[in-house]
């Protein structure tokens, strides 16, 4: 065999070599998206039975307050019907994002543009803490839906005081939550606490492996 013939089945070779890594890397990048894919998937069930359950609670508590509010306003106390109908409409606005949030899984294709996707996930991430931002305003509205005008005329001090700290801190420690969820806090032991499980690990997972194909794109 003369340095030509060895040449040309060198270069043969080459070539045989380069398709079989292309089609390696097509596979990889394949395999990637469908692992995306399914790892939002997996989001979808959980929060398809909030909604149930949110929209739910919202109907029914609505129907009370409203009629409440129109019915007995005089006879109820002020304190639960604005406790409550704050509770309730944060729970709607939670409810919607939700609902925008099951959009954009549907919305998840493997054949989409990296920029597609990438931008579909940042709307996902940053919807999910919007979602626990909200909902942690919630916490003040549990300690007060209680009070009522006769506590405050009971002249009972102690009480008073001791009922006035707790809101004070749940207002304090809602507050600093919802200034504090940001993504830049996501390896903090608070935040990995609060967002463990089916609601954040899925969308840094995604996250992670759409890197993953925006690496092996750049290959």
């Amino acid at each position: 065999m003369d340095q030509s013939e060895i040449i040309k089945l060198w270069k043969a070779y080459d070539r045989k070599l380069e398709a079989s890594l292309m089609l390696n890397k097509s596979n990889a990048i394949e395999i990637t998206r469908l692992k995306t894919k399914s790892l939002l998937s997996s989001m979808t069930p959980l929060k398809i039975f909030t909604i149930i359950v949110g929209m739910l609670w919202v109907s029914i508590g609505g129907t009370i307050v409203v009629n409440l509010f129109v019915h007995a306003y005089t006879s109820v106390s002020p304190f639960f019907l604005y406790s409550a109908a704050f509770q309730l409409l944060l729970t709607a606005i939670g409810i919607g994002i939700y609902l925008y949030q099951l959009v954009l899984i549907h919305q998840m294709d493997i054949t989409d543009t990296l920029i597609k996707t990438q931008k579909r996930l940042t709307h996902l991430k940053s919807s999910t803490l919007w979602v626990a931002r909200i909902l942690f305003l919630q916490l003040p509205v549990w300690t007060t839906f209680y009070w009522s005008m006769d506590l405050i005329k009971s002249g009972h001090l102690p009480y008073i005081f001791l009922n006035s700290v707790v809101t004070l801190l749940a207002i304090a420690v809602s507050l600093w939550l919802f200034v504090n969820i940001r993504y830049e806090n996501r390896e903090k032991k608070w935040f990995r606490l609060i967002f463990e499980g089916k609601e954040w690990t899925p969308v840094i997972k995604a996250i992670e492996l759409h890197k993953e194909i925006e690496a092996f794109e750049r290959e």
